[in-house]
């Protein structure tokens, strides 16, 4: 790390054009006095370092600063009314640091300014009203903080904003029927994370120029204006995690007046009130689509058979709604696709054996379906693969051997199927593997060899067919924090060691001929433990009564041949 103390002085002399660039050096400590020394100074940028203290009040005598950009430190207590004497500033970004307190009304006399960035502090209170003489102001981003009030009235006047971002605070209210009169050349409009209600104007399809507008996480109601069907400059609608709709069937109508909003990247609607078969439309969405988000609703219908139209997509989320009918192959033109979330719908067929076309898929959820037929071995062919659910279905078969090949696979939950046969000795070779579930199907079997899964925590091997004994590797498998091997036909002793000792953590019962473990599990002893200690002590009282006759013998000859020698003795003599 670097000290700042010295930099004041290095940079003095510094002409009125030159800039103090100070950013990603790993400067430390507090901003100095002496900055304030740099009276011909322009540009200030000490960002992305890890200064602490708080903003230092020499930087308000830097009179001809233009640019002021201490984002991305360490800087707390509040924020000093003193900057509010930099006439001339133009940006000034104060975002990801420890700031508190209000904001300054000060910062209304800063005409000048076109950029004002503060979010992600720990400021508070309301939007001070002296804001709205910032008539020059055309990106303001607070977002992140605790500030509060109606929907902030000073900004509202900041008719000239092209970027207005005021997430994650704590705003409520209304948004204005007039909003389009408001910000007419807005592009970026965040509002998100907030507790505004009520219905979103069909006046901001009056603004042609807005690309981007979220308000996700609020409290919204009413329908989704057709009227954004105008906005042909629009690349983001986030309108998830409200309660949008009322389950009616005209809900996603407004799906297809987006046909027209040829730029459209991400459409986020997931998780509001939303009725209605999902349109075939959807598939004739912008070819730029990266994003559709729709899960948590009760949509109803089948995905249109051409969904692969929209090659560019990245993320398709229907989870948890009403969806039924086959999952169509057309899955498989998806090659850019990461993430595939069909869970808890009513989903029937086969999975399309096409995914294995999906390279770059990471997250695949079918769970919750009535899925059947076997799993596809062309899946095995996706190697970026994290998490694989296909969890309560109707799945018959065996885990293809190829599971091997899912070297990134993280997840693996076949639970409560119809699986059967091995489970495959290749799944030892996922070595990112944390969490297995193969739960409530009909393998059988020993337990494989999965010693070299460091990183498992989670094992849960119930309700199935398996034998054999438990092997004695599971207790260094140091990571892992669950194991469930209960209802199967395993024998033998459980193991003291490891996981094994904490018995919350384990879970053995309904294996008959199991014995041993620890006392809390409450099995039988192990009955050949007891007659191998029976059979050694018969073996040492045979080795002992074995050696005291021995040795009698022994005794009994030495005498008789002693005796014979001495009677020999004797008749020699005479």
């Amino acid at each position: 790390m670097i000290q700042l103390k010295s930099l004041a002085s290095q940079i003095q002399g510094c002409w009125l054009s030159c800039p103090c660039k100070g950013d990603d050096n790993s400067f430390h400590g507090s901003i100095p006095l002496e900055v304030g020394k740099l009276f011909r100074l322009q540009h200030l940028n000490l960002s992305n370092n890890v200064l602490g203290g708080g903003i230092s009040l020499g930087i308000p005598n830097c009179s001809a600063l233009l640019t002021n950009d201490l984002s991305s430190n360490n800087l707390e207590h509040d924020v000093p009314s003193e900057l509010g004497s930099l006439s001339s500033v133009v940006i000034l970004s104060l975002r990801g640091n420890n700031l508190t307190g209000r904001f300054p009304a000060s910062l209304g006399n800063l005409t000048s300014l076109r950029k004002l960035d503060i979010e992600y502090n720990r400021m508070e209170g309301m939007i001070p009203y002296s804001m709205s003489r910032l008539a020059r102001m055309k990106y303001l981003r607070i977002a992140g903080n605790s500030f509060s009030g109606i929907f902030p009235r000073p900004i509202c006047n900041l008719s000239s904003l092209l970027f207005l971002s005021i997430p994650d605070n704590r705003f409520y209210g209304k948004l204005r029927p007039d909003i389009d009169q408001l910000f007419p050349d807005i592009q970026v409009l965040f509002l998100g994370g907030n507790k505004f209600e009520g219905e979103i104007p069909s006046s901001l399809a009056n603004i042609t120029s807005l690309r981007k507008f979220d308000i996700e996480e609020c409290h919204m109601t009413g329908s989704i204006p057709l009227s954004f069907g105008r906005l042909h400059n629009l690349e983001i609608l986030a309108l998830a995690y409200n309660s949008l709709g009322n389950y009616s069937s005209r809900d996603l109508d407004f799906i297809g007046s987006l046909n027209n909003c040829t730029q459209l990247q991400f459409l986020g609607v997931g998780y509001n009130k939303l009725g209605g078969n999902l349109p075939p439309l959807i598939s004739n969405l912008s070819s730029l689509l990266t994003y559709l988000f729709l899960g948590g609703n009760a949509i109803s219908g089948s995905i249109p058979l051409d969904i692969g139209n929209l090659e560019s997509l990245q993320s398709f989320k229907v989870e948890q709604n009403l969806l039924t009918g086959d999952i169509p192959s057309s899955f498989g033109n998806l090659s850019m696709v990461t993430q595939i979330y069909l869970y808890n719908n009513d989903f029937k067929g086969s999975i399309p054996s096409s995914l294995g076309n999906c390279t770059y898929l990471l997250y695949l959820g079918l769970d919750f379906n009535m899925l059947c037929g076997s799993i596809p071995g062309e899946l095995m062919n996706v190697p970026s693969l994290v998490t694989l659910d296909i969890s309560h279905n109707n799945l018959t078969g065996q885990i293809p051997n190829e599971v091997g090949k899912l070297v990134s696979l993280v997840r693996l939950d076949v639970s409560l199927n119809q699986l059967s046969g091995h489970v495959p000795q290749t799944l030892g070779n996922c070595l990112c593997m944390e969490e297995i579930l193969l739960n409530g199907n009909f393998f059988e079997g020993t337990i494989i060899d999965i010693r070299a899964l460091r990183n498992l925590r989670l094992l849960d091997l119930s309700n199935n067919n398996l034998s054999g004994t438990i092997p004695e590797y599971l207790v260094n498998l140091s990571a892992i924090q669950f194991l469930n091997l209960s209802v199967n036909n395993l024998d033998g002793p459980v193991p003291t060691e490891g996981i094994f000792q904490k018995s919350r953590n384990v879970s053995v019962f309904g294996n008959k001929n199991l014995c041993g473990g620890v006392a809390e599990l409450k099995l039988k002893p192990c009955l050949e433990t007891k007659a191998r200690e029976h059979s050694s002590t018969r073996r040492k009282i045979a080795i002992g009564v074995g050696a005291a006759v021995t040795l009698f013998i022994l005794s009994v000859m030495v005498i008789i041949s002693l005796s014979w020698f001495k009677k020999r003795s004797s008749m020699k003599q005479r």
